[in-house]
């Protein structure tokens, strides 16, 4: 095979992934819980893994229900713990305690699975280059049902993510938008984990949306510069990890935080030129 044959399916991956979780971001970041994902993949981890301790395989359907079922439930828990303005908790707080919870149960399940034990670490790292188109296409199918579901339902997600506020003023019920909002982003992590792993994931999420808040306030002009940076730098990342004979899924991260700089830079050299 070509060099263009074997990263293909890696470049393609990453535009996918890219492609969801830069819309997903802006949501996160506006929303102020920056690490949900983290959280949900672990929750979702912890589902795998009992399932793995019921019987099942990890890459079986019914060992994504488990994964599924407890992001659902993680989904919920999130929805049900938005706390009002006034409160001095905040919802990272509560996101955080999950993420230790689920860590530790899952290192605690863990240990009684430990056929298991590389299988399920893998599933958290990561293996971008080895995807499938098979799987690809499964996972892109699935990313469009997500964001038709988005695009049906944008003005209340958008209303609430942005200014909660007027959404409470408006008689909307927050936490349910915010379980039907955390129920298609677990969907949307568990899918995209076991092909980037959770650091990439993560980095897909929160750089390109951070990238594109330098420039724009405007949701169309966020979501194309967010795509345009994750592309290039996914893109690049992959080239250079095979140039370098580099990990691709940590190559790809520290060229996203490369990106970002860059950005930076030219935000800051645009803001003092005017």
């Amino acid at each position: 095979m070509s060099v263009f044959q074997v990263l293909l399916p890696a470049f393609v991956a990453g535009l996918i992934v890219t492609g969801m979780l830069s819309y997903l971001g802006v949501h996160v970041v506006e929303r102020g819980v920056i690490f949900v994902d983290l959280s949900l993949a672990q929750i979702a981890a912890l589902g795998t893994t009992i399932g793995v301790l019921s019987g099942y395989d990890m890459h079986s359907d019914a060992g994504k229900v488990f994964s599924l079922g407890f992001a659902l439930v993680g989904a919920a828990v999130f929805a049900l713990s938005r706390v009002h303005r006034s409160t001095r908790i905040p919802q990272e707080a509560i996101i955080g305690i999950a993420y230790a919870v689920a860590a530790a149960a899952s290192i605690l399940a863990m240990s009684k699975a430990t056929g298991e034990t590389e299988h399920l670490k893998e599933m958290l790292v990561g293996n971008i280059l080895s995807v499938s188109w098979s799987e690809l296409a499964k996972t892109a199918a699935l990313f469009a049902v997500v964001g038709l579901f988005h695009f049906a339902l944008r003005r209340k997600f958008l209303l609430i993510s942005m200014n909660e506020a007027e959404a409470e003023r408006q008689g909307l019920n927050v936490r349910f938008w915010d379980f039907l909002f955390y129920g298609s982003f677990g969907l949307v992590v568990t899918s995209a984990v076991p092909i980037a792993g959770v650091l990439l994931v993560f980095s897909f999420l929160i750089v390109p949306a951070v990238s594109a808040m330098l420039f724009s306030d405007r949701l169309g002009v966020r979501l194309a510069i967010g795509w345009s940076m994750g592309a290039i730098t996914s893109a690049l990342g992959v080239y250079l990890s095979y140039l370098w004979d580099l990990p691709t899924g940590a190559t790809i991260v520290a060229t996203l935080g490369a990106g970002l700089l860059v950005l930076g830079g030219i935000r800051l050299l645009t803001r003092r030129a005017a």
